[in-house]
């Protein structure tokens, strides 16, 4: 069985940082590229970053230069972080975390996001 638990969302100041967590249960995640998403109120939801098996990186142009995506697949889940730095008022959205490769299937379930908040 799959599930996918995000955490360490919050309200903060623009210009502040977050580090978000996603732990991936199943070993079917070792083997694809994973990736973060996020969700504005009222907006689809949309990719933000990705990382392969080998580590290589990809970034929405929003987020490019202020956002770092790592995982670690030691042990019996996989763990992916999103560290967010500068984040700025557009970035407010609920933030999840899946693997775009398994979605395309169609039966891959979402975890329940993590809120992040920017605000003066």
């Amino acid at each position: 069985q799959v599930q996918l638990v995000e955490s360490g969302g919050s309200s903060v100041q623009p210009g502040g940082s977050l580090r978000l967590a996603c732990v991936a249960t199943g070993r079917i995640f070792k083997l694809h590229a994973m990736a973060w998403y996020r969700q504005a109120p009222g907006e689809q939801r949309d990719l933000v970053a990705r990382i392969s098996i080998r580590d290589n990186r990809t970034y929405a142009d929003s987020v490019k230069d202020r956002f770092t995506i790592s995982r670690d697949d030691a042990g019996s889940v996989t763990t992916v972080y999103l560290q967010m730095n500068n984040l700025r008022p557009e970035d407010t959205a609920v933030y999840y975390c899946n693997a775009p490769d398994l979605l395309r299937t169609g039966n891959m379930p979402w975890g329940q996001g993590t809120q992040v908040t920017v605000s003066s």
